[in-house]
């Protein structure tokens, strides 16, 4: 059954406006939704034209039928084609004879103004909801701007994100990490929790980018299965280590889809569910002794430690360290490595920087109106977040030389 769109109330008509519209009707003897487009892009054009004489008075220093002692005068117009929401129309661009004039409303070589559709993207992707977006552009541009007209604009994104999502990618990727962020989204009156999985990629150049962004509900072998052949069919051939926290399903799916990867459980995750069973009074000294396990010099050093931390613990937290042990052959890769390897695979850090965004989302918004309103901001917010990643990893070149001779 297809979704009820949201309904967007239209504030009350003032006389004044009344007046406005029938006058437009008369004017532009408006019939059709056509005849409204047609209407608003003449009277915008007049707009700024209008704008661009006041603001030739004020750098001419008099009006257009004032004498003045002023070398430079008015000399005519010049057309410009420029972009719009109501689509390209040309304006008149009054010109002055020592060309001097610098219009503010256009700018000199500036041929969209469209620009307003930029400020409510990026508001969007700050995680303002559409009510809010329409009270911050009242406020600040001092006219109305519907709920309805700010969600159109947002989803010209929609092609965007599908785009983005199927984009080629590389053949190989060193790392990759995987991580999910929870949200509250209202589907049939009934609010549910989706995840947003992300997974980064770092590429042979040391550089980190997102390969794919998915809200999904059930995690499986089969799903995550599909995620994976989703890289695969966008030319993704190998891994080298996927790092994850315990995704249900994962393990299956990633010996099936890249049966030579290393998969590497999230040191970081294991630690923090760890630290669920422990009151928060030992929670510095078992934190402690949890260090004594992933900073170990090999495997062996660190199995001992594990025995002792369990013994240690186990009478007071019996279940613990219940998964250390069930999931030992995912925590120990990291012990063929070199402490800077060691820094880059075992935790998801270099995705924490991406999840902070997406976490503001989810207080600045508690609940989202719909799965595809949450998939605009998150993917907005990526864009926004992604700006900043400009530099390899530290230290990848001698990550990068370990790897080649470890694969």
């Amino acid at each position: 059954m297809a979704k009820k769109k949201d309904v967007y109330h239209v504030k009350p008509l003032t006389e004044n406006k009344k007046k406005i519209i029938q006058t437009l009707i008369d004017e532009y003897d408006i019939e059709t939704v056509d005849d409204i487009q047609e209407a608003l892009t003449d009277l915008l054009g007049g707009t700024i034209r209008s704008m661009m004489e006041s603001e030739m008075d004020e750098h001419l220093g008099y009006e257009r039928n004032e004498r003045s002692d002023n070398p430079n005068y008015r000399n005519g117009t010049k057309k410009k084609r420029v972009r719009s929401n109501y689509g390209e129309f040309e304006i008149d661009v009054p010109q002055d004879r020592d060309s001097s004039f610098e219009p503010k409303i256009v700018p000199k070589r500036t041929k969209d103004i469209s620009a307003i559709d930029q400020k409510i993207i990026s508001m969007y992707a700050r995680g303002m909801t559409t009510r809010q977006i329409s009270e911050q552009i009242e406020e600040i541009y001092g006219f109305e701007c519907s709920e309805g007209f700010i969600s159109d604009v947002t989803d010209k994104v929609l092609q965007d994100i599908e785009d983005w999502q199927h984009r080629p990618l590389d053949s190989v990727y060193p790392v990759i990490y995987i991580d999910a962020v929870h949200f509250s989204v209202r589907e049939d009156k009934i609010i549910k929790k989706l995840a947003a999985y992300v997974i980064l990629g770092i590429n042979r150049d040391g550089r980190k980018s997102v390969l794919s962004l998915e809200i999904g509900e059930n995690e499986s072998s089969k799903y995550w299965l599909g995620v994976l052949n989703g890289l695969k069919n966008r030319g993704v051939k190998d891994v080298l280590i996927v790092c994850a926290d315990g995704l249900s399903g994962f393990r299956q799916a990633i010996e099936t889809a890249f049966p030579d990867a290393e998969y590497q459980r999230c040191i970081v995750h294991q630690v923090r569910n760890t630290l669920k069973y422990v009151s928060y009074r030992d929670r510095k000294e078992y934190a402690a002794d949890l260090k004594t396990i992933y900073l170990s010099e090999d495997e062996q050093t660190a199995h001992e430690n594990l025995l002792s931390v369990q013994e240690k613990w186990e009478k007071k937290y019996p279940r613990s360290m219940k998964s250390w042990v069930d999931n030992w052959d995912l925590i120990t890769p990291i012990f063929k490595f070199s402490p800077p390897v060691r820094k880059i695979v075992y935790t998801t850090n270099a995705i924490e920087s991406l999840n902070s965004i997406y976490r503001r989302l989810n207080r600045q918004r508690s609940v989202f109106p719909s799965d595809t309103a949450l998939l605009k901001a998150l993917y907005l917010s990526t864009l926004q977040a992604t700006k900043k990643w400009s530099q390899p990893l530290r230290n990848w070149g001698a990550v990068y030389g370990e790897f080649k001779i470890m694969y």
